[in-house]
């Protein structure tokens, strides 16, 4: 980025945002004490295991979470002359629609699934430009239509009447971009926007991201699970597991001097080029636990090589920065706590 991160205007701070889902079985904690920022034109990488949080996280910035999570914390928006805390907005209130869509909006994870099948593509992206931008009919259009070609979308006239069914999967995924910046939002969700598309498609989507962040100066927030996605988009790493950030840091930083056991395990997984076809990647024993009713404990512990016995399995790590970029929350770099 040609500004630093401090002369940077927070678009969203996140702090100590906590999600309680009430069970049978007592209360799934699936995101437990997240707080972080992005700035102005940045892109922040939020990355993990399925099941850790991610998309519970980025779903509460629009507050389109289900109505049985109980949420906690706050999510301060920046507006043009004040700040907003979107956690405070009533569920479903016409202040909470105007940011959701207008000032922030998603990509969501299914391309096949986002649209409805019963709805033309174009009718579906035009939604929004009427919502917020203008209710002439005329001129929705022609601003969709505008939209649907920036992101690649050939002959944008006739698909605009064809349905979900008459589009590939590269193509939907254009599409959702489309209905994602129609608006130009400050800030935009990208929820593993590429999962399901082959390499070629995936890299095409992401330089469209890319300059399409240049031109509009966006700030996003990229949530994914591959590593070498992450190393070609954002400028810094936030790395969750178990409803927590374990470690945050430039990207450089990240794949350069990890420090959090989980960081340097999800690292030594992916291949590296030029290595030996036959030498075998780094795997983490075990899985995910289940966030409910958890034990007070790191919770790594089960799956940690480097735990220590004692410490590790009786309290929680916290926050400890080792610079003024990079914090990770381990008892390993937390000696402090650890003799006290």
């Amino acid at each position: 980025m040609d500004r630093r991160t401090e002369d940077r205007v927070p678009v969203v701070q996140v702090k100590n945002l906590t999600i309680d889902i009430p069970m049978d079985e007592g209360v799934l904690t699936p995101v437990r004490g997240v707080s972080f920022s992005i700035h102005e034109g940045e892109t922040l990488g939020l990355v993990g295991e399925s099941g850790c949080g991610k998309s519970l996280t980025s779903k509460a910035i629009l507050g389109i979470n289900d109505k049985k999570c109980r949420t906690g914390g706050e999510i301060l928006f920046s507006e043009a002359d004040h700040v907003l805390d979107l956690l405070k907005l009533k569920y479903g209130s016409e202040e909470i629609r105007k940011i959701r869509g207008e000032r922030a909006s998603m990509i969501f994870q299914e391309p096949m699934v986002a649209f409805h099948p019963m709805y033309t593509i174009g009718a579906q992206i035009n939604e929004c430009t009427r919502l917020h931008i203008t209710s002439d009919k005329v001129k929705s259009k022609e601003i969709t239509l505008d939209m649907m070609k920036r992101v690649g979308i050939a002959n944008a006239e006739k698909r605009y009447d064809q349905y979900p069914h008459e589009f590939s999967g590269g193509m939907l995924q254009r599409a959702l971009i489309a209905m994602a910046l129609v608006c130009r939002p400050a800030l935009l969700i990208a929820d593993e926007p590429t999962t399901a598309l082959d390499v070629t498609i995936q890299a095409q989507i992401l330089e469209l991201m890319k300059s399409l962040q240049k031109e509009f100066d966006m700030s996003i927030l990229f949530i994914t699970h591959d590593l070498g996605v992450v190393a070609n988009m954002c400028d810094r790493v936030a790395v969750m597991y178990l409803g927590k950030i374990v470690e945050e840091a430039s990207v450089r930083e990240i794949y350069k001097n990890p420090k959090h056991p989980y960081t340097k395990g999800l690292i030594g997984s992916v291949h590296k080029v030029g290595t030996h076809n036959q030498s075998k990647l780094f795997s983490i024993d075990g899985t995910v636990p289940l966030a409910l009713n958890l034990p007070k404990r790191c919770g790594f512990y089960e799956r940690c090589s480097s735990r220590i016995e004692g410490v590790c399995n009786r309290l929680e790590p916290g926050r400890t920065m080792l610079d003024d970029d990079h914090s990770v929350n381990c008892f390993l770099y937390d000696k402090e706590n650890i003799h006290g």
